[in-house]
């Protein structure tokens, strides 16, 4: 897995307010193959990876994973222990809302016409960032929580939502613990 200064975000259909959806955390090496023997943990578990996020850490020679998953918190405890036994894994943790801050960005094109434009800015003030604006549509960017950008998207889905993309969580843990 060779990472420059740019990130990989993939980002799939994550289960909706679900307790069996947990966010896990891995530094590992910087080095090809690396996202697919951890990827392939998941698999032969049959976890789901809902959202990836993979991107070079503060010391080029490792790199961040952020993977949501869903699946038991028993399967999740043995995926975990699995994984950190994987040869280029340095850490592996799952982190929960009390441990850990998350966030995730997210970029909405919205289907404006003339007559609609007032009352869509108007629900964008304050809440969210007009990135583009062109040809009768907003490209609409938010950073939140997952709940925070789901009930974004539900308000704006009255507006005409064309497009979505989202990022997958990111997570960093709180205080000096390290992530």
């Amino acid at each position: 897995m060779v990472i420059a200064s740019w990130d990989l975000v993939i980002h799939m259909n994550i289960p909706k307010k679900n307790p069996n959806v947990h966010t896990i955390s891995m530094l590992v090496a910087n080095k090809p193959g690396v996202l697919v023997r951890c990827a392939q943990v998941f698999a032969r578990r049959g976890f789901n990876i809902d959202a990836l996020v993979v991107s070079a850490s503060v010391n080029p020679k490792y790199s961040r994973m952020t993977i949501t998953a869903t699946g038991d918190p028993q399967t999740l405890e043995q995926i975990i222990k699995q994984t950190a036994k994987l040869i280029d894994v340095i850490h592996v943790s799952e982190h929960t809302g009390v441990d850990s801050i998350d966030r995730e960005f997210a970029l909405f094109k919205l289907n404006v016409p003339p007559a609609k434009r007032a009352a869509t800015l108007k629900l964008i003030k304050g809440r969210a960032h007009v990135i583009d604006e062109k040809q009768g549509s907003l490209i609409v960017g938010k950073t939140g929580t997952t709940d925070d950008l789901d009930q974004f998207e539900e308000e704006l889905k009255k507006f005409g939502i064309i497009e979505m993309v989202r990022s997958g969580k990111l997570v960093m843990a709180k205080g000096k613990e390290s992530t």
